[in-house]
């Protein structure tokens, strides 16, 4: 199993693909949260906030800040959790 020391290999990228859409669909789930004091209108852009962030995610090539974005996301998922909204979303 080769595995890069620095970018991204195929299977590097295959490895973290369940993972980030995990990660994706469950920042996107919370986003629908009724603890979040947000209108429709308000929850469709942060959703599509959401989706160019991890478009641009996509493009990543890097090991270390694939990494750094997942930590983020984790992050901004355990804030949606307890009903706060995170900053870069904002």
């Amino acid at each position: 199993m080769a595995k890069g020391l620095l970018w991204a290999t195929a299977e590097d990228l295959a490895r973290n693909r369940g993972r980030v859409l995990s990660l994706y669909r469950q920042i996107l789930r919370s986003l629908n949260s009724p603890k979040l004091p947000m209108n429709l209108a308000a929850r469709l852009a942060k959703k599509a906030e959401a989706r160019v962030i991890f478009m641009l995610g996509a493009e990543e090539e890097s090991l270390h800040n694939i990494e750094d974005l997942i930590d983020t996301g984790e992050y901004a998922l355990s804030l949606l959790r307890k009903g706060e909204i995170p900053k870069y979303i904002q």
